[in-house]
C-alpha cells in the first residue's frame, strides 16, 4: 500500500490513466494536473491547476513518458491548460521528492540537478523497455501493413539497431516470413544477429545494404538514415522510424525523393495505451513503495 504518499501526476496521455488507477487503488493521495477535461473520476485523486498544488507536501512527481519539451512544457492530452515544470516549482518540493519520467532532455536534467532532486528515467530500465517493445512491435506491424502494398511474408526488411526494441522487431518480422537483415556497430550485436538466424551487416555499409529493401525500420536515436542512404533506396521503400524525436531519418530528403518516411515514437501509447500504461504503473508501484519505505522515511 502507498498510504501517506502524496503524488503529483502532471500531464500525459491515456497511459497515465492506468497509472492513476493503480496508485489510487493502493491508497496514494494524487493531485492530477492537466486533467481538467477528463470525465473519469478517481477516488483519492484531486484535479488541480499547477499553481493550486502545495508542492511542499509532494513526495513524487510523475511526468508523461516523453517528459518535458526543451522549454519545460508538458503535454496535456486531457486539458488545454499550459503546464510548465520549472526550477522554482521543483525547489519547493521536499528534498526526498523524486521525479519520474519516461525519458529526459537537457532542460529536465538541468532543473533536477540545480535543485538537487532525483530523476528516474523509466525507459532506461530494461524491464520497462523490454515489456514496452511488445506493443511497439505490434504497432510497427500495423504501420507496415497499412503503408505498403505487399505482404510482410517474403518482403525484404532492414532493421537498424539491435537494442531492446530492435531485437524484438527483427525477431517478430522474421517470424512472419520476412527476409530480415539487421545493422549494428557492436561486434557482439553482429554475433547475436547471426545466432538469431538473421543476416547481420555493419551500419557503416548501410548505403549499400538498402539497395533492394522494401522496408527500413530504424531504432537508433541518431541520424543514420541520411540523404545519401535514402538516395540509394528503391522508391517504393517504406521507412518506419521508431527512435525518439526527432528520429534518425532525414525526413526532408525522403519527402523530396518521394519515399514515405514515418516517425513513430510512442507507438505503445497509440496502439495499446491500456497495456502500456499497466507496464509503467506496475514499475512505478514498486519504485514508489521503495520511496515510501526508504526515501521519505529517512528525510
Amino acid at each position: 500500500m502507498l498510504t501517506g504518499l502524496n503524488v503529483a501526476v502532471i500531464g500525459g496521455d491515456a497511459r497515465q490513466l492506468e497509472v492513476i488507477r493503480k496508485l489510487t487503488e493502493l491508497d496514494a493521495k494524487l493531485f492530477l494536473i492537466g486533467f481538467d477535461q477528463l470525465d473519469h473520476g478517481f477516488t483519492g485523486a484531486t484535479k488541480a491547476k499547477i499553481d493550486e498544488v502545495q508542492f511542499e507536501e509532494i513526495d513524487a512527481i510523475i511526468l508523461p513518458i516523453n517528459g518535458t519539451t526543451h522549454e519545460g512544457a508538458i503535454d496535456t492530452v486531457f486539458s488545454n491548460e499550459e503546464v510548465k515544470l520549472t526550477e522554482e516549482l521543483l525547489s519547493k518540493t521536499p528534498t526526498h521528492c523524486v521525479i519520474y519520467s519516461g525519458i529526459t532532455n537537457s532542460y529536465l536534467d538541468k532543473i533536477v540537478q540545480s535543485t538537487n532532486r532525483t530523476l528516474v528515467q523509466l525507459f532506461e530500465r530494461d524491464d520497462v523497455a523490454i515489456y514496452n517493445s511488445i506493443p511497439t512491435v505490434e504497432g510497427t506491424i500495423m504501420m507496415v501493413i497499412q503503408h505498403t502494398d505487399i505482404t510482410i511474408h517474403g518482403s525484404k526488411i532492414a532493421v537498424l539497431g539491435l537494442g531492446r526494441v530492435g531485437m524484438s522487431v527483427a525477431r517478430t518480422f522474421a517470424a512472419l516470413g520476412a527476409k530480415v537483415k539487421v545493422g549494428a556497430r557492436d561486434t557482439a550485436h553482429l554475433a547475436r544477429i547471426t545466432e538469431m538466424g538473421l543476416t547481420p551487416f555493419l551500419l557503416e555499409n548501410l548505403q549499400e545494404e538498402v539497395e533492394d529493401i522494401d522496408v527500413c525500420i530504424n531504432t537508433i536515436p541518431h541520424l543514420v538514415v541520411t540523404a545519401r542512404v535514402i538516395s540509394n533506396m528503391p522508391t517504393h521503400t517504406l521507412i518506419v522510424d521508431l527512435a525518439s524525436k526527432p528520429g534518425g531519418t532525414d525526413f526532408r530528403y525522403a519527402e523530396k525523393r518521394g519515399i514515405k518516411a514515418l516517425l513513430a515514437p510512442g507507438l505503445p501509447g497509440i496502439v495499446a495505451p491500456k497495456t502500456a500504461g499497466q507496464i509503467v504503473a506496475n514499475v512505478l508501484t514498486q519504485l514508489l513503495n521503495d520511496l515510501l519505505i526508504e526515501g521519505k522515511g529517512s528525510s
